[in-house]
């Protein structure tokens, strides 16, 4: 499986971050052959290959490897010695509806899986605190990442130490919204000048989700240095990325994960 490596501005040991790619790609097959999500119409069996897969290749075991049912919420769950003691029925219930993921463990890989949408790993290495964050236009309007970097902050991190990367996701020039989309982040007192702009020929607002979060991110006290956007656009890249606007819903997902390791 290849992964597509994120860095964070200041390198970090022990930690590593990553986003999957999709493998072999038949144009007959919108989930070619690496997909990790399980709520989107692919076959149980390969999304099970995906997961072992990945699990081998980062030397970890399947139950180390820790995702959300994704509703484009604001709802951040952590990670912690109490969820992994509970069953899986149990788990499945405390990731339900969760678009964040926050802990402390070493050799745990949590994680979100995108199609378009902003994903982000964060890290405060000195109170080894790490997170991952679904960001869509919905999480973003919300401020999901604020809440992540809240919850971290509730662990022993300080926001003037973390560090951010984004991965892969929808760049602004494919990001087309109605206008109902550029209230809802009017209403939520964004900046529209640094992140909306109208197409000259149809009058259509495309929005910046990446600037958008990262407006987010400073906020709640990120260094701007320490924050760094992707340059793959999954629309762009359809053939490396899932794009839901190039493939449809019923596609794959783009896993972004992030693990510290005890050094």
């Amino acid at each position: 499986m290849q992964l597509e490596k994120l860095d964070f501005m200041r390198p970090v040991d022990g930690v590593e971050a990553f986003s999957t790619t999709r493998g072999e790609v038949d144009g007959r097959n919108a989930y070619s052959n690496v997909n990790l999500c399980d709520y989107v119409g692919d076959d149980a069996l390969c999304v099970l290959n995906s997961r072992i897969t990945l699990a081998m290749q980062l030397g970890v075991d399947l139950d180390d490897l820790v995702m959300p049912r994704q509703t484009h919420s604001c709802r951040v769950a952590v990670i912690d010695e109490r969820f992994r003691s509970l069953d899986i029925d149990r788990q499945e219930a405390v990731l339900e509806g969760v678009d964040a993921l926050v802990t402390t463990l070493d050799g745990v890989v949590i994680g979100v899986n995108t199609a378009d949408c902003v994903p982000i790993v964060l890290v405060d290495d000195v109170a080894g605190v790490i997170a991952a964050v679904h960001a869509g236009w919905r999480g973003t309007v919300g401020r999901i990442a604020r809440a992540a970097v809240e919850q971290m902050c509730r662990m022993g991190a300080r926001a003037d130490r973390i560090q951010a990367a984004m991965g892969p996701s929808i760049c602004q020039e494919c990001f087309e919204v109605g206008d109902e989309v550029v209230e809802a982040f009017k209403k939520a007192r964004f900046d529209l000048d640094t992140i909306v702009q109208r197409n000259a020929a149809t009058g259509k607002a495309h929005i910046d989700l990446r600037a958008a979060n990262r407006d987010v991110l400073l906020a709640a006290g990120v260094p701007a240095a320490a924050i760094i956007m992707s340059q793959h656009c999954s629309r762009c890249e359809h053939d490396r990325f899932f794009s839901a606007r190039r493939l449809g819903t019923a596609s794959g997902r783009t896993f972004t994960g992030i693990i510290k390791r005890s050094i």
